[in-house]
């Protein structure tokens, strides 16, 4: 069955990106002048035209500003972009997380359409081939008769499985279809995974900031969360989880390696090669979440932990919710020496994956469209983070840090101390604007002063007014600190 190919480069969007990299890579500074137009046609061997439309392009990216009778120049912003955060420096103790009524609290209250939604972790579904699924479903329905509507027993569907096997090859890895479980997303694969691990009352050691959705599951479990100091590029400190396995009795060691969440880094690949020996030596199983792996910026994907298992004690957990279609919940898992057991929990929870939402994926994948829809993707969800992180260091008060993430939708944003996180939470949702609190990402309410904003959302006008607005009350939430302390 064919699939509508992905959208190619136009000619002017392939010159844009040349200079936009050049931007990025400061071979074109701050206020530097750009060639003229006439100037650029002739480098670049293309028509007048074209090289409007790749200003123009720029200008919307808000990386380049035309002046009267001048010409094009490189933005300057108001002042240098904010610092990144620090590593973070969690306690050292474990506790179990509490952060599910607030969480619940949050989603209740986003849940209005009409909100600008910046407290997600996804890319709009704008973004993602949702016509093209649906027509691709609605037909694997007609034809797949009762196979489409009977429970696809774990392991999963093997079409689907095969697909993966070979996609493997892109992580690094070597995986052939018997090494998967296909499940109910990669928030299942997670879950599942920690079921096959550990036990009521035990210790797991997650990045801190940690996924929300990670501690709802600890907390739903009776597990104990124990947050390591984290780098905002390169993810989890392994000399404080060295010294951490070596005092305290940890039973698994939980990861989101590539574009983690909240803070977006990516664990250089030495590093998850030392991660899988540290935890190797240990005897401590490690489970790598993947989910934003093919969401890369770069040249070439990131490589997999899992890449680097020799014995099959990292448990590998992805799905196409990001990618794709989150409403169609297809995930996977590959969980190394822990397969059999993994496999009986899952049809212990829930029985088995939807067959037909698997069978329009393998589909999808086995017509090729997958890597050319990627190429888009990235393109785009690269423009909006550039767009999101100038907006923010235009428009929050000074002393506001941010991450720079090279992959994913994502974008971490610490502000002053004075800042309430959970009071511009509130105050942004009354004025239409959802954001995710610095506090559910912690087993201990820690980042009162932090925000995750999510920057997938490709309607780049309102997504800039939303974001000055998220300023705007920032810097009253600033101001009234000092005030209120003098009357206390």
């Amino acid at each position: 069955m064919a699939v509508a190919r992905a959208h190619k480069p136009l000619l002017f969007e392939q010159v844009a990106a040349r200079m936009r990299d050049a931007i990025h890579a400061g071979i074109l500074a701050a206020g530097d002048r750009l060639p003229s137009v006439r100037e650029l046609s002739q480098q670049e061997r293309v028509s007048i035209s074209t090289v409007l439309q790749a200003y123009q392009q720029l200008e919307a990216w808000d990386l380049v500003e035309a002046k009267p009778q001048s010409g094009h120049y490189v933005r300057l912003l108001r002042r240098p972009p904010p610092q990144e955060p620090p590593v973070s420096r969690p306690p050292t103790s474990a506790r179990e997380p509490s952060v599910v009524e607030l969480v619940r609290r949050m989603y209740m209250a986003a849940g209005n359409e009409r909100i600008v939604n910046l407290g997600s972790a996804r890319p709009s579904s704008k973004l993602l081939p949702t016509r093209k699924l649906s027509r691709l479903i609605a037909a694997l329905a007609r034809e797949a008769g009762g196979v489409g509507v009977e429970y696809d027993m774990p392991p999963g569907w093997p079409a689907l499985r095969q697909q993966l096997a070979r996609r493997s090859l892109a992580w690094g890895c070597q995986l052939g279809p018997d090494d998967f479980v296909t499940t109910i997303g990669a928030a299942e694969a997670v879950h599942l995974s920690l079921l096959a691990t550990c036990c009521r009352g035990d210790i797991v050691a997650v990045e801190s900031p940690a996924y929300y959705g990670t501690l709802q599951v600890l907390e739903m479990l009776e597990l104990r969360a124990l947050e390591m100091p984290t780098h905002p590029r390169e993810g989890m400190q392994l000399d404080a989880l060295e010294a951490a396995l070596k005092k305290q009795q940890i039973k698994a060691v939980l990861v989101v390696t590539n574009f983690s969440n909240p803070l977006g880094g990516c664990m250089p690949d030495e590093k998850k090669e030392a991660l899988v020996r540290i935890c190797e030596r240990a005897g401590v199983p490690l489970i790598e979440d993947d989910i934003y792996g093919d969401l890369y910026f770069g040249p070439a994907r990131p490589r997999a932990a899992k890449s680097y298992d020799r014995t099959g004690n990292v448990l590998y957990c992805s799905s196409f919710s990001k990618t794709l279609a989150a409403g169609f919940r297809v995930g996977w898992a590959a969980p190394g020496r822990f397969r059999e057991r993994f496999e009986l929990l899952k049809f212990a929870q829930t029985v088995a994956t939807p067959t037909l939402p698997q069978m329009a994926i393998a589909e999808f994948l086995q017509q090729g469209g997958y890597d050319r829809f990627l190429r888009t993707l990235r393109r785009e969800l690269a423009k909006q983070m550039d767009h999101v992180r100038n907006v923010v260091a235009a428009s929050f008060p000074e002393g506001t840090r941010m991450t720079r993430p090279e992959g994913g939708a994502i974008l971490w944003v610490q502000m002053p101390a004075s800042v309430d996180a959970l009071k511009l939470h509130e105050e942004a949702l009354r004025r239409g604007i959802s954001v995710a609190p610095g506090p559910i990402f912690s087993s201990t309410g820690r980042y009162r002063s932090c925000i995750r904003l999510n920057t997938g959302n490709p309607d780049l006008e309102q997504v800039e007014a939303a974001v000055r607005t998220l300023g705007q009350i920032a810097h009253r939430l600033a101001e009234a600190a000092p005030r209120l302390q003098k009357s206390a």
